[in-house]
C-alpha cells in the first residue's frame, strides 16, 4: 500500500474511477446484449428502438472516458449492420 500522503490520494482516486468504469462497461455490455437478443427476433422497430439506446449508452462512455471513440465507433458499426438485417 502507498505510504505518502499524495499515492494515498492517488491509490484512492484511481479505486473510485475503477469502480465508476467498470459499472459503465457493464451497462455498455448490457445495452449490446438487449440489441443482439432484439435482432434475433423478428421486430425491426424493436431493434431499432434498443440500437438508439445502445448508441447513447455507448457515446456517454466514450464522452466519460471509459471507452475509446473508435471503439465506440466500432461497436455501434456492428450493431447497425447487425439490426439491419432483420
Amino acid at each position: 500500500m502507498a505510504n505518502h500522503k499524495s499515492a494515498l490520494k492517488r491509490a484512492n482516486q484511481n479505486e473510485t474511477r475503477r469502480i465508476r468504469n467498470r459499472a459503465v462497461k457493464t451497462r455498455v455490455k448490457n445495452v449490446v446484449k438487449e440489441v443482439r437478443q432484439a435482432a434475433a427476433g423478428s421486430e425491426s422497430e424493436a431493434a431499432t428502438a434498443t440500437l438508439r439506446t445502445a448508441q447513447s449508452t455507448i457515446d456517454k462512455a466514450v464522452k466519460k472516458g471509459v471507452l475509446h471513440k473508435r471503439t465506440a465507433a466500432r461497436k455501434i458499426a456492428r450493431l447497425a449492420k447487425l439490426t439491419q438485417t432483420v
